[in-house]
């Protein structure tokens, strides 16, 4: 039988563990909480398909036009193409297992527009689309578990790869109850672990997802991609712990934004862009907002109270809750705020690393989005990966007998027990702190060479005392052991940004305002002793 490890255990996740049971194949899922505490619970917005109930006009070429024309045309038209023609088979197969679309009064499946977007084409479950999902998909893999054919673990880490000569093995996990390293042999690994929040602290994201994974795998030999693609999503609320997402839903059922100058209201998006202005790409809106200099808002009070009551009463709770808004009377003080990766690692149409039977699904793939994600594809493309990823490890034959990895496991526990011993005042909690300023001072909306070259030196700082500071034994050694590939991921993403010397999508340079035919490929980093090496795939060999 087919042994497959699957690390992390959102929607990527979890869709990919039960095509490979389905397949006759045993998973090992993985992840340090319940899938419920997921980042995916998040999403709220939909998922987009065409389907026979489509938009006059819309098609299936549409989508796939929209999503290229999105990304600013670094997304591989291959896997866009995959992506999109797909979407109505997915959301025929999240209906077949439980998740409830919105209707209609005549019962007819309900859509809604984003931004980028030539139709309405987007499903959604009232304002908790990522929740219905979830929950639809745990019962699918409780059923396999029941089954025998997914094994979960839960309190488990990941630590590292089991590489040797190109090929992954399994993977060190870092197990919480035993506080020591577990190794875990199998055929294929699929890494399902998320973006990198953590390096900016407060998103809209969770902190959980933290870059780690990534930086590890970097730090190992696999390719990274796209990183200085990060997405701002244009409407967030602040408040103490982090900023809320005001989703994309509120523009796409009607709302305005705007500033006031002399008491008056300015609505800015409107005026630049004409009547779909509110609904232009994420990275454009953002811009503008971060443009104007002002205080923005957004309004919805003249929407109906039913409309909001049944599409938007997430949003009407969160304001209620965190601000004490009435968004039925009163408009929402809104900012831009890091919300999407669309760079991570770099994966095959297949969603296969350079690293043999190491696979990456979800947002730590760079795959689908380009240079800017359009929303409602970030559920499909979770879907979508995992399933393909699945299909391509199942069908190619078994790793062969894996190497004695007895001393690897032993070296890194002496290394994990060694930081403990540590006698330095600055915690690592400190240092993390210190990189969350410096990566929203220097990869912010607005980039130049001076301020990159600015945060490349204070995350080599970083890096240069990381293995002199206090690692408190009194938290889990994850929250140790991790800074050193946050540290790489966030060093990674700088070189992309600075070697990237125009403006495309999320990546704005106001000193290189120009977008140039010359940077129309996907960017490419690698790590060999020390040096971080930026290259632009040319070849086309990783689809994005």
């Amino acid at each position: 039988m087919k042994e497959v490890l699957v690390i992390g255990s959102g929607i990527a996740g979890m869709a990919c563990a039960v095509r490979c049971a389905e397949q006759g194949a045993h998973v090992t899922l993985v992840s340090p909480y319940p899938s419920e505490r997921s980042q995916s619970v998040m999403a709220a917005g939909g998922i987009n398909a065409v389907t026979e109930q489509c938009e006059d006009g819309d098609s299936v070429a549409s989508h796939i036009e929209d999503t290229l024309k999105g990304g600013c045309w670094i997304g591989g038209k291959d896997a866009v193409t995959g992506l999109c023609s797909s979407a109505k088979d997915t959301l025929a197969y999240l209906e077949s297992i439980g998740t409830v679309f919105s209707l209609d009064q005549e019962g007819r499946p309900l859509r809604r527009a984003f931004g980028g977007q030539s139709h309405k084409r987007t499903y959604f479950c009232g304002s908790s689309t990522g929740k219905q999902i979830v929950s639809a998909l745990v019962m699918e893999v409780r059923r396999h578990e029941a089954a025998g054919s997914i094994e979960r673990r839960l309190r488990m880490h990941f630590h590292s790869a089991l590489i040797e000569s190109g090929e992954c093995y399994g993977a060190l996990l870092y197990d919480e109850q035993a506080r020591g390293l577990v190794p875990v042999y199998a055929s294929a690994v699929v890494m399902a672990v998320g973006g990198q929040n953590a390096l900016f602290s407060k998103t809209t994201g969770s902190v959980l997802c933290d870059g780690y994974a990534a930086g590890r795998l970097f730090l190992q030999g696999a390719l990274l991609k796209n990183l200085e693609f990060i997405q701002f999503h244009p409407t967030t609320l602040e408040t103490d712990q982090k900023r809320i997402l005001i989703t994309e839903a509120v523009r796409g059922e009607g709302g305005r934004l705007f500033y006031e100058d002399d008491g008056q209201r300015v609505y800015f998006m409107e005026d630049k862009y004409g009547p779909k202005g509110n609904l232009m790409t994420r990275d454009v809106v953002s811009r503008e907002i971060y443009a104007t200099g002002k205080n923005v808002f957004l309004d919805i009070s003249f929407l109906s109270d039913r409309l909001i009551s049944q599409r938007l009463q997430e949003v009407r709770d969160l304001c209620r809750k965190y601000r004490g808004i009435d968004v039925s009377k009163q408009p929402i003080p809104v900012a831009p705020s890091v919300h999407f990766f669309m760079g991570g690692l770099a994966v095959h149409l297949n969603h296969e690393t350079n690293i043999e039977r190491l696979y990456a699904v979800g947002e730590c793939a760079s795959m689908y989005h380009g240079a800017n994600r359009l929303g409602g594809n970030s559920l499909l493309a979770a879907l979508y990966g995992g399933r393909v990823a699945a299909d391509d490890l199942c069908a190619r034959e078994d790793a062969p007998r894996h190497p004695d990895f007895a001393r690897t496991r032993a070296r890194e526990q002496r290394l994990l027990d060694a930081a403990s011993e540590s006698k330095s005042v600055f915690p690592v909690a400190y240092m993390r702190d210190m990189l969350a300023d410096t990566m929203r001072a220097h990869m912010g909306i607005a980039r130049t060479e001076e301020s990159l070259t600015q945060g490349l030196v204070d995350v080599e700082y970083y890096q240069s005392v990381a293995g002199q500071i206090n690692y408190d034994t009194s938290v889990s050694a994850y929250e140790n052991y991790s800074l050193a590939g946050i540290l790489a991921t966030a060093h990674a993403s700088l070189s992309c940004a600075l070697a990237q010397r125009e403006s495309r999508g999320s990546h704005w340079r106001s000193d290189a305002p120009q977008t140039l035919d010359d940077y129309a490929y996907a960017t490419l980093v690698s790590y060999n002793d020390g040096a971080y090496n930026v290259w632009l795939d040319k070849e086309r060999e990783y689809e994005s």
